[in-house]
């Protein structure tokens, strides 16, 4: 009897100890994990999972979109395997594992968009653990939007709304509007006629325009194309035909609608890269003070050049050497070879030309890498390769970061000459335009003779390439260029 009063206690306060702990563990948040210490077994709970989460594999990225899962559920991952592919704001990058074990839940799906970084794509299991059971952690808990919304959908019901418009005696004669009325009540599609002069000689001023702009009932935010409603009582301002020969009535809002309508749009929905290059472009323009300069070309000896290369089956564009001509300048020149940091200029130990190649979801710059020390043929080979890889969208991180100067021709379209948006941090942008046949006059022996011409126009930050160092940088480009056999000596 004695040991079944000590059992019965010790019962009773093992009861009360557990009852104690699980309120303590219930009680806070990741009580899973010290429940898991007393309950091991994987039907309790579940297994413990390796989350898998968006990396940022670019260092502009900020979202990107799930192009398609290589690993299925169940099956075993190894660090370094490749589980599926992103598109980036540059281009589709593979991701690999960091661990080993089993790909256990897909929490993104394939064609999944703009998953912000850090957010959970996936679970894995260790190996030795049942990919079945695994643990999903309950998505993380928005933020209370809904009274937002709600205020921001419910209709406005305004006093002047609610009640019929105030009989305003209209105005006979000729009107005389002022400017500023004429502008306001055209505006607002209001009839000039129900406004009440105060001017001189009955002139309609901007005061009368805006004491019955008051009166006048708040616009709708859709223009309507609504069902006919019964007539009222009362007539509206709005509803007021214009008189003849005023402006016609410009909506006030546009809105999505139907193409074509009147003060309607069609979303366009945005990429990842279009976004980029915006921010890109916005950050360009407004940090960088853009300087530029022009300089023409005379192309005559690389076109002669090309044909005997090509007799010889060595096939090579004008902008391969373009690429050339501008890497031995920056080698020659290498205070035009710099970068802007946060603290100042910072020169760069290597020359990597950027150019600038048009895909269908925008422009990249693949990078011809060590320019300087390659040849023409060389070069030519790595920049279709790189395009092809570009228009496929197959881009390395590696191949489109890190340029030190950007080439962009549009001469194949036909452009004469433009202006390129300096890309950042890079300190310089050559645009280059098409050849053209004009008679000049030849310096020797003062007779008219054709040159090939092309137009060069150098973008360049005014912090670090002010406008005498663009002009010498042209000019050995020019140089280089119209003899190219002084590249392979410099």
């Amino acid at each position: 009897m004695a040991a079944s009063l000590r059992l019965g206690r010790q019962g009773i306060l093992f009861g009360l100890r557990f009852s104690n702990l699980n309120k303590c563990l219930w009680a806070t948040n990741p009580w899973q994990e010290h429940v898991r210490h007393f309950f091991p077994s994987p039907w309790f709970l579940g297994v413990s999972p390796l989350k898998v989460q968006m990396p940022a594999l670019s260092p502009t990225m900020e979202e990107g979109n799930i192009v398609k899962w290589l690993k299925k559920e169940g099956e075993a991952v190894a660090a370094g395997d490749a589980l599926c592919e992103i598109e980036t704001d540059k281009a589709v990058v593979t991701m690999e594992s960091n661990d080993d074990g089993v790909l256990a839940k897909i929490l993104m799906e394939e064609g999944s968009r703009n998953v912000r970084l850090g957010t959970l794509i996936a679970l894995m299991v260790e190996e030795d653990q049942d990919w079945k059971q695994v643990e999903i952690p309950p998505p993380d808990a928005p933020a209370p939007s809904a009274p937002a919304m709600q205020v921001a959908t419910a209709p406005v019901v305004s006093p002047a709304a609610s009640s019929p418009p105030p009989t305003i005696p209209a105005t006979s004669g000729p009107l005389r509007l002022s400017p500023a009325a004429r502008h306001i009540l055209d505006t607002h599609g209001i009839d000039p006629k129900l406004a009440t002069p105060t001017g001189p000689r009955g002139l309609i001023t901007k005061e009368d325009a805006l004491n019955l702009l008051k009166m006048s009932p708040a616009p709708k935010a859709t223009p309507a194309v609504a069902a006919p409603s019964a007539p009222s009582p009362s007539p509206s301002l709005a509803a007021t035909p214009p008189p003849p020969g005023s402006r016609p009535n410009i909506p006030p809002l546009s809105v999505p609608g139907k193409p074509g309508a009147p003060g309607t749009f069609t979303e366009i929905p945005a990429t990842n890269v279009r976004r980029v290059i915006a921010q890109r472009l916005i950050q360009s323009k407004t940090t960088i003070p853009h300087a530029y300069a022009s300089v023409d070309c005379d192309m005559a000896a690389v076109m002669q050049l090309r044909k005997h290369l090509a007799k010889e089956q060595i096939k090579v564009s004008v902008n391969d050497f373009i690429i050339k001509a501008a890497a031995v300048t920056l080698k020659e020149m290498p205070e035009v070879n710099v970068t802007w940091s946060g603290d100042g200029p910072r020169a760069l130990d290597s020359i990597h030309i950027s150019v600038a190649v048009a895909t269908d979801k925008g422009l990249i710059t693949p990078i011809i890498k060590d320019a300087a020390n390659k040849g023409v043929q060389e070069i030519s080979a790595n920049a279709k390769a790189l395009a092809q890889k570009a228009r496929a969208g197959k881009l390395l991180p590696e191949e489109y970061q890190g340029g030190s100067f950007s080439i962009s021709n549009l001469g194949m379209f036909g452009i004469t000459g433009f202006s390129a948006v300096i890309n950042p941090p890079q300190a310089c942008i050559l645009a280059i335009g098409t050849s053209r046949p004009e008679l000049r006059l030849s310096e020797d022996n003062q007779t008219l003779r054709t040159q090939q011409l092309m137009t060069v126009t150098l973008s360049s930050d005014g912090r670090l390439v002010d406008d005498e160092l663009a002009s010498r940088f042209l000019d050995k480009f020019r140089a280089n260029l119209e003899q190219p056999r002084r590249m392979i000596l410099a």
